[in-house]
């Protein structure tokens, strides 16, 4: 069984920590807040520690924090010579300090405190310096997903970058999309089905070749129509940019 230190409290720690304690394979030492309030509904009080100094030698301490925090924590570890992991998807290596062994457990997946989700299925991007350290974080890895991967600093960078597009960015044009039904008074809900058959589609076929629409038809009157009726400048703007983009892939 592999012992494990959680350092964090915020949306990937919360869900760590609750992965952890359901596995068989895993013991939770240790869960580090600054503000033991945050976790206490998720692991007994005893389990939690405020004061850094307090933590004690495990396998893996898994340091879950905001990626400005990272280098921070890492300096204030009280031990030397431990495996000492971050979560974050655009974090080298060095910022974990010169002390302890380093490594990544990046879960790539987005987290929100109050939505549950199915560890098992989450790709966890796995790095480390030496191969007996990989080969540890690959059994803790494996023992809460099915999806494991070994990634390097170089390929989180562009995967991190990617998730972006295909996440935030995503989500921010369903923010969109929301606000022109709320103004003009239709369910969100209805374009809810589109949504997961768009989502679905690109698990059978690759993006380019799913993409639809009046950009790829190049369908200039239904292009400016849709324009013109964009009473907000950046939503126009926006409009014309993704047009553009997607013509150009279709040239290629």
């Amino acid at each position: 069984m592999q012992k494990v230190t959680v350092i964090g409290s915020g949306n990937v720690a919360q869900h760590l920590i609750k992965v952890f304690l359901q596995s068989t394979e895993i013991e939770l030492v240790q869960v580090f807040a600054r503000q033991p309030k945050s976790v206490s509904h998720l692991v007994p009080q005893n389990k939690i520690v405020s004061n850094i100094t307090q933590l004690e030698k495990v396998d893996v301490c898994i340091v879950s924090v905001t990626d400005n925090a990272i280098a921070e924590v890492a300096a204030q570890l009280p031990f030397q010579q431990q495996l000492v992991v971050h979560t974050s998807g655009s974090t080298e290596l060095t910022a974990l300090g010169l002390n302890n062994r380093k490594g990544v457990f990046y879960p790539l997946q987005t987290f929100s405190k109050n939505k549950t989700v199915d560890f098992s299925n989450i790709p966890l991007c796995l790095e480390a310096e030496n191969e007996n350290d990989y080969k540890l974080l690959e059994q803790l890895a494996h023992a809460i997903s099915k999806n494991v991967y070994r990634i390097s600093s170089e390929q989180r960078k562009s995967l991190h970058v990617a998730a972006v597009f295909v996440s935030n960015f995503v989500n921010h044009m369903y923010y969109i999309g929301s606000e022109i039904c709320r103004e003009h008074q239709i369910p969100f809900e209805i374009l809810q089905p589109l949504i997961q058959e768009v989502a679905h589609k690109i698990t059978e076929l690759p993006p380019a070749e799913a993409q639809t629409g009046p950009a790829l038809r190049n369908d200039t009157k239904t292009l400016n129509k849709h324009i013109a009726f964009l009473e907000n400048s950046n939503y126009q703007d926006i409009y014309k940019l993704l047009t553009q983009s997607i013509q150009n892939v279709k040239k290629l």
